[in-house]
């Protein structure tokens, strides 16, 4: 049996920037993964045609270059062959009437567009910006640091010192309010507020659900201040450079390897079994970067002593089901609203606050909406690479949807299970499309359609097709991520740790989870 100072569990952007860490600070690392490739829900594949390249899961890479992860490992992985491409023209909504609304990283472009709209809107934003730029480096000094810590305290008082009582007050407010709370208090036009509450709708913060203000507003704000960026041929260009660098540091990636059982002695995990019957030890560490329904529900034995806790995890409630549509096209997109939306890296198809409190709520009475939201990425407006020369791929992601189905809202769908709702739901979402761009069928050559059920097949972390490993509301984030007690990705097994979307600071392509645990257990990240 050969054994390892760490074994990770699972080759996610979590599992594999934690072995970064540890096989830098000289830990022998193994990483297995159950898959044909390391990513998790990083990954990009040819699903529709030869030479269409598409971001199965995740496409915006944005968090990832922003992370303290990569600013600590930057000069290796672009080694290594890391590219990102910057985007110009962040993200829209389009509206019922045919017109949008974009950010773009030029600020003088994005007031402009919103001074035709709303003069007291363009001031407010230009506000916004502003106070952005003294919050950022205190918010992310938060969300960057182990949930409770001394390092979260550290950033807390630091904020306080620089920026008085009243700004804590005020960020507190924004921690807890609603989408709509925040945006009515600071602007007026319904197209700002319904712009940025989409991004609400990319986690599962409907517009009325406590805690959903933040990520909108840091998500609008990081574009607008910091651009976004893409990866160069795909998303999967992290994931490339991770395993190229663990690689090149002697790290043991093993592919094909499924885990049937993390091994346990005296009360401390000391390996893995895999499905052929291999046996891999681990002498300080069994890192699962996994979902923790799928480590405390079938790979680890039972145990009295931890009844209480796995009772926890299997009440861990998961956010709405999510459908991916991947299209290869003959050319671009004609979009009513203007040519120009065709350069947004996404395009929201969410026109109003009612219409999103509405897709939200009938998802989470089991209902197929009627009118879903459709969050449209453009890869080929950025990286035309991604398809034949005068192709295009568009990465459609449909929230928020049931992950079991009790009816459709419209009345029209009569299947209730997603191997044959999937296809009728995905013709909805092609006659919504069409609607907004005029054509898109005759353009379309290729397509493949990923139904919450086929999620989770492709990833069983993506549990009912979530792919967020876990609701953000706040009784399950912060110090509840993942549960009570263990939001410092511990558990109640020694040895045994936990990082992945599901731990905070939840999920995203920044790495921050297996980061910090990593920093953790190799001691190096100080007043953790």
């Amino acid at each position: 049996m050969n054994t390892f100072d760490a074994v990770v569990v699972g080759g996610g952007h979590n599992g594999l920037a934690a072995a970064v860490h540890l096989s830098r600070r000289g830990w022998s690392v193994a990483v297995v993964e159950a898959g044909a490739a390391a990513g998790g829900a990083v990954k990009t594949a040819e699903l529709t045609l030869p030479g269409f390249r598409h971001d199965v899961f995740a496409m915006n890479l944005s968090m990832f270059a922003g992370s303290p992860f990569f600013a600590t490992y930057k000069d290796e992985l672009v080694a290594h062959g890391l590219r990102f491409l910057p985007v110009s023209d962040c993200f829209a909504s389009v509206f019922r009437d045919h017109t949008y609304l974009g950010v773009s990283a030029d600020l003088d472009k994005t007031l402009s567009a919103i001074f035709a709209i709303s003069k007291k809107d363009a001031v407010a934003w230009r506000d916004m910006v502003e106070r952005f730029r003294a919050d950022a480096p205190h918010i992310f000094a938060l969300l960057g640091s182990p949930m409770p810590s001394v390092a979260a305290v550290r950033a807390v008082v630091s904020a306080w010192r620089k920026q008085g009582v009243a700004w804590l007050a005020d960020t507190a407010r924004l921690l807890l309010a609603t989408p709509r709370d925040f945006l009515d208090a600071h602007f007026h036009s319904p197209q700002v507020k319904a712009m940025l509450a989409a991004w609400g709708m990319h986690l599962d913060f409907a517009p009325d659900t406590a805690g959903g203000a933040l990520f909108p507003y840091i998500e609008a704000m990081a574009d607008q201040s910091f651009g976004m960026v893409v990866g160069d041929g795909g998303a999967d260009t992290i994931i490339k450079a991770m395993c190229g660098l663990l690689r090149a540091e002697g790290v043991d990636i093993r592919l094909r390897s499924p885990v049937v059982e993390i091994e346990t002695k005296m009360g401390a995990a000391c390996g893995v079994r895999l499905a052929d019957g291999t046996r891999i030890g681990a002498r300080r560490a069994v890192v699962a970067n996994l979902h923790p329904q799928l480590v405390f529900g079938s790979l680890l034995p039972p145990d009295p002593g931890r009844a209480e806790f796995d009772a926890r995890v299997a009440r861990i409630r998961p956010g709405p089901g999510t459908m991916m549509i991947h299209l290869a096209l003959d050319g671009p997109p004609s979009w009513r609203a203007g040519e120009p939306l065709g350069r947004f890296a996404y395009v929201h198809i969410a026109p109003d606050l009612t219409m999103m409190s509405k897709v939200y709520a009938e998802a989470a009475s089991g209902l197929l909406p009627a009118e879903p939201v459709l969050v449209v990425g453009q890869p080929t407006a950025i990286d035309p690479s991604r398809a034949p020369e005068g192709k295009h791929i568009l990465w459609v992601q449909v929230r928020a949807l049931p992950s079991a189905i009790v009816g459709d809202a419209a009345g029209t769908i009569e299947a209730r299970d997603w191997d044959r709702a999937k296809e009728p739901y995905a013709e909805r979402v092609l006659e919504l499309l069409e609607q907004y761009a005029p054509g898109l069928r005759s353009k379309l050559i290729g397509r493949a359609v990923f139904s919450p059920l086929d999620l989770e097949r492709e990833n069983p972390c993506l549990i009912g097709g979530d792919n967020l490993s876990g609701s953000h509301h706040l009784d399950q984030n912060f110090i509840f991520r993942p549960v009570a007690g263990y939001s410092r990705y511990r558990t109640p097994v020694r040895r045994l740790y936990m990082c992945g979307a599901s731990t905070w600071p939840g999920a995203g392509t920044g790495a921050g989870s297996g980061f910090m645990l990593a920093k953790m257990l190799a001691g190096s990240a100080k007043g953790t």
